[in-house]
């Protein structure tokens, strides 16, 4: 006889490093969630402050819902991937410790998931400051139905915002891969290649993951770790040659111009060092000759059937085309 009363556990992976200003409220909204069967799996990576700390009191007084580990520093992959390891549940989440969600955020994924059997399911994103003032509304399908069938509706590949966060997958599809370690864009890397094993997506367009802008971070250098989101196109590449959607070439083209131009290119305008922004630029026309992507391909290039640059604020716009146009001098002034 079958037993129907097993409930399908969520895993959701947080990994910790030097977040104690934030760790709190990122843990409080997941205990918190109206999901009641739900394990949090926290991976401290390695932090040099009060992180453990916070996840101490939470582990003492949530001991069913908490799930504690300590590692050495490995980055954001490693301890991603070292949660992935330890998770036991059905479906998996990962939410970033300066981030936090809403209270209904898992219950109604898990119900979209096993509604519409979905091994990946989608909601949006807002931006906040640290007050909690909504900054930004990223809707990320806005064009499509709760229920997205891949096959008959795989523009979603070239579409979508490659975010681990804002994703609910099922286990399985992490059998054979993990997050790339030692590499910037690892979300770039490897959610595309999730989506290659996927038949049916589910999404629902409230926005229940609070993206945490960060004023006090010191803004990021801008280096030639930027060459990795082509590197992360290539893995996908790779893996779209050997998935069921191999024959979809104009999503494929249109995930390169996405991710390998529009992306690239918006990382590329805060590269200050001049041999650093050359040699980029010179691996993006490398890039470009070699998949036969003219400029005339991303002017016209849609996404959420229409057109990308024309949908983009004035100042990107311009920045897009004088690139193109090859005044780079003008562009270091602008920027």
């Amino acid at each position: 006889m079958t037993n129907h009363s097993k409930t399908n556990r969520v895993s959701v992976i947080v990994p910790v490093y030097n977040v104690e200003l934030y760790l709190e409220k990122c843990l409080t909204s997941l205990v918190n969630q109206t999901l009641q069967d739900i394990e949090i799996v926290v991976v401290n990576d390695g932090s040099t402050d009060g992180s453990q700390l916070i996840i101490d009191r939470f582990s003492v007084e949530f001991p069913s819902k908490i799930k504690a580990f300590t590692k050495e520093n490995g980055g954001l992959s490693d301890a991603r991937n070292f949660g992935i390891d330890r998770a036991s549940g059905d479906y998996i989440g990962f939410v970033d410790s300066d981030d936090y969600v809403s209270e209904t955020m898992f219950e109604e994924m898990l119900n979209l998931a096993e509604k519409h059997d979905a091994e990946m399911v989608i909601c949006n994103i807002q931006k906040v400051d640290e007050f909690g003032n909504i900054t930004q509304k990223l809707t990320q399908i806005p064009n499509m139905p709760e229920k997205i069938d891949l096959e008959s509706n795989f523009s979603v590949f070239s579409d979508l915002s490659y975010f681990a966060c804002n994703k609910l997958f099922k286990k399985e599809l992490f059998q054979n891969k993990r997050f790339k370690k030692g590499v910037h864009f690892e979300d770039i890397q490897l959610i595309p290649q999730l989506l290659l094993q996927c038949k049916t997506l589910a999404q629902t367009q409230n926005y229940h993951y609070h993206y945490l802008e960060r004023s006090n971070s010191i803004s990021k250098t801008h280096t030639e770790k930027g060459l990795d989101i082509l590197h992360a196109v290539l893995d996908v590449e790779d893996a779209f040659q050997l998935s069921k959607y191999s024959s979809k070439r104009s999503e494929l083209k249109n995930f390169q111009i996405l991710e390998g131009v529009y992306t690239f290119l918006a990382y590329l305008a805060f590269v200050k060092d001049d041999y650093a922004f050359k040699n980029m630029s010179n691996k993006l026309s490398i890039f470009m000759q070699e998949r036969n992507v003219k400029f005339k391909d991303i002017l016209i290039y849609n996404r959420f059937d229409r057109n990308y640059l024309l949908s983009l604020p004035l100042k990107k716009k311009i920045y897009y085309l004088l690139y193109f146009s090859g005044f780079y001098g003008v562009l270091k002034k602008i920027m």
